[in-house]
């Protein structure tokens, strides 16, 4: 009986994300070539190297509503939550004197947490550090229900929630209404943003991209291993799956069904240092996250023609759950953006910041940073 509902799940979630995907070609453009060993990340086109800021890191909080305000049909708890991260950025930034600042927001998937972008036990894959090295601050989120945000119940949220609950962090980073965790002087007081740029990964991407379309507050995008590109077999199986698992009971469900799985989902070429790092710290998934999963995506797919902000578009030529867009079948998806840019990573998977390739994804972003900084 189990193995019969799971094939059944697996058949709706195949037709839901293939008929998402359909209006989207997903013939990849040929794939970035393979950086030297040595990549000089750059803050804009030919930019020589600048020197490395300090940086410094500070636990943040964000008093935010677990409600649903999107257009993804899905069922939250509407109730007051705390959401903490961490700013990195270059001491000027986040030392507590109300700065203003551009900021980087970093969602993550299903699954991992803050760490995937704050792994600072390995500094050459630490993506928020080493940007902050070349100048920029960024918001490091652990979303509602992993790791410092925690969620007693994981049905009491779901995917339009987490896309409203982002808004609410944009909002918040642009009053400057949110808080020091570690505040030591009343006078300390939060950077306010001059602009936001989301970066999201896997499901974050989805997040991001529906936040962007939704409530129009930010000023660009950066999305890895988007599900609303074409999902493989792979990652719809998976999907059915972790929703089955879910249907066992206690409001959580892990991602991938053992520890290789995870490893096989998310990398093609991390170390194995970093492999195990992640493994260890790998998140099980709020059941309200994973079964709102395709009214999440559909409502990407669906509104991302109301994206008018720039947009990078980031995948690896070895992900195991989507397939790379070409240039041309991007800009139909997002069809209003001023600015989209589709790059394919050779030799990486779907934890394109983690990869062996890390710094050829990061100076990517550096360079599209650089060069849509001036229209924000």
């Amino acid at each position: 009986m189990r193995q019969r509902a799971v094939s059944v799940l697996v058949g709706l979630v195949g037709l839901a994300l293939g008929s998402a995907a359909l209006a989207v070609p997903s013939y990849a453009e040929p794939a970035v070539r393979p950086a030297p060993a040595r990549v000089t990340e750059v803050a804009g086109p030919g930019a020589p190297a600048v020197r490395p800021a300090r940086v410094v890191s500070r636990p943040v909080e964000f008093d935010v509503s677990n409600a649903n305000e999107t257009s993804a049909l899905c069922l939250s708890d509407n109730q007051a939550h705390v959401l903490r991260g961490r700013l990195v950025g270059p001491r000027r930034a986040v030392a507590g004197a109300g700065a203003k600042v551009s900021v980087n927001v970093l969602v993550h998937d299903a699954g991992t947490g803050a760490w995937f972008w704050n792994l600072r036990r390995v500094p050459g894959v630490d993506y928020a550090t080493r940007l902050a090295r070349r100048g920029e601050t960024s918001l490091v989120l652990d979303r509602l229900g992993y790791d410092r945000s925690p969620l007693a119940d994981g049905n009491a949220t779901c995917l339009g929630a987490q896309a409203t609950m982002l808004h609410q962090v944009v909002q918040h980073l642009y009053s400057g209404v949110y808080r020091f965790a570690d505040r030591s002087h009343e006078d300390d007081q939060p950077p306010h943003a001059t602009h936001v740029v989301l970066h999201g990964h896997g499901t974050g991407a989805t997040l991001a991209q529906l936040e962007a379309a939704e409530f129009d507050d930010v000023a660009g995008l950066v999305l890895m291993s988007a599900p609303t590109a074409t999902p493989t077999a792979l990652a719809v199986r998976e999907a059915a799956d972790q929703l089955a698992r879910c249907l066992g009971g206690g409001g959580y469900s892990e991602h991938g069904a053992s520890a290789a799985d995870f490893r096989r989902l998310l990398f093609a070429s991390a170390t194995a240092r970093v492999r195990s790092l992640a493994t260890a710290k790998r998140n099980p998934t709020p059941f309200g996250d994973v079964s709102s999963l395709l009214a999440a995506v559909g409502s990407a797919t669906v509104t991302a023609g109301r994206v008018e902000v720039p947009v990078l578009l980031l995948t690896g030529d070895r992900d195991t759950r989507v397939r790379p867009l070409s240039q041309r079948a991007a800009e139909r998806l997002f069809a209003t953006s001023e600015r989209v840019t589709a790059r394919t990573v050779a030799g990486a998977g779907s934890a394109l910041p983690l990869e062996r390739r890390a710094g050829r994804v990061r100076s990517t972003v550096l360079r599209w940073l650089g060069d849509v900084r001036p229209t924000l």
